[in-house]
């Protein structure tokens, strides 16, 4: 099976289309070797595949024949992630976070002044 269409039976991509354009911008590898859209994915092959800044590590364990149920996606890749990526990917996003949480709208006039404010006394 294409690698492009197994990603996307396996609902790790949400259309295929998203899944070539991983491919082709060398975001997903075979057994260490870099994939083109076409290339043919066995089981027993690693897949490293990087999305949302996470380089995930699946071991595909069989081929389905179509697109399938989210409950029955374990039967067919086993993910063997190392947990520090998650972590890593958590603390990335409380760095963000570290002004305003999400959703709070614009900046406010007061926290202008306040920016400005301590801008100033550091120089």
């Amino acid at each position: 099976m294409r690698i492009d269409k197994f990603l996307w039976a396996v609902r790790f991509y949400k259309t295929r289309s998203i899944a070539a354009d991983a491919i082709k911008k060398n975001h997903v590898s075979i057994n260490s070797q870099t994939a083109k859209p076409s290339k043919e994915v066995f089981g027993g092959d690693i897949l490293e595949i990087r999305k949302n800044q996470i380089n995930y590590k699946l071991l595909v364990l069989d081929l389905p024949k179509s697109r399938v149920g989210a409950k029955l996606v374990p039967q067919f890749i086993k993910d063997q992630t190392p947990k520090e990526a998650f972590e890593h990917r958590k603390l990335l996003q409380s760095a963000k976070d570290y002004y305003r949480k999400k959703g709070t709208g614009r900046p406010t006039k007061k926290d202008r002044r306040d920016l400005e404010d301590f801008i100033d006394n550091d120089e």
